[in-house]
């Protein structure tokens, strides 16, 4: 049965005008975003299949272009429209980030270093710079590493520091194993990142790992 035939209220395009987008599936959600079907399919039932075959929503939205034109056969202007809603999800999670303090909101600078570095296959090193009054100044990956490590240079960080006039930093790093507690070398790093930006009066108000689930807040677990 196409989906036009059945019930209004269960169609998941009126369903999320209605509703709202939270209340649907993962699988009404791409089906909007496929649009259509194939011979047998509804669009609903097309995604519950990509779903399965991926075995989540966020290994199909991970998946590359290899994966998405051979494996799931959706070609190329599909990923480039799903890469494209990725993007803006991303920049409206800075947008947000950049209204207010990051102290202030520390839901918004999870939320947006998990869009930004959750689904990095390697490990990268960043930081937040903020100003006098905690509002963000701009993100920058400053180190790529393997899949199990990056190397961190105090001297460079505080290079960028000093570039963009920060006067505080929120550090953060991936663990592409999807483990976020840290390392005995972790809060190493930490240390001696928080001990040279001092030295040119920039504070360190926390550093951010990010693995599978929510990230951690090293100072929030008292690791600062």
């Amino acid at each position: 049965m196409s989906i036009r035939d059945w019930p209004t209220a269960e169609r998941p395009r009126e369903k999320l005008l209605e509703q709202g987008a939270a209340a649907l599936s993962d699988a009404e959600l791409l089906a909007i975003f496929l649009r259509t079907g194939v011979a047998g399919r509804s669009a609903v039932d097309l995604a519950r299949h990509l779903l399965g075959e991926f075995g989540g929503l966020r290994a199909l939205l991970e998946a590359d272009l290899d994966q998405f034109t051979t494996h799931l056969g959706l070609g190329p202007a599909k990923y480039a429209q799903l890469q494209a809603v990725l993007e803006m999800a991303r920049r409206h999670l800075a947008e947000r980030l950049r209204r207010d303090s990051a102290l202030e909101s520390p839901q918004a600078v999870r939320d947006y270093l998990k869009a930004r570095l959750r689904h990095e296959p390697h490990e990268l090193f960043g930081c937040l710079f903020l100003d006098a009054k905690h509002r963000v100044l701009a993100f920058e990956v400053l180190f790529h590493g393997t899949i199990d490590g990056a190397s961190v240079y105090p001297r460079q960080v505080v290079k960028r520091a000093l570039a963009q006039n920060a006067a505080a930093v929120i550090l953060t790093h991936n663990h592409p194993s999807g483990v976020a507690e840290p390392s005995q070398a972790d809060r190493q790093l930490t240390q001696r990142l928080k001990e040279a930006l001092a030295l040119i009066d920039v504070r360190v108000l926390d550093h951010f790992i990010v693995g599978e689930g929510e990230p951690l807040s090293m100072a929030e677990a008292g690791w600062m």
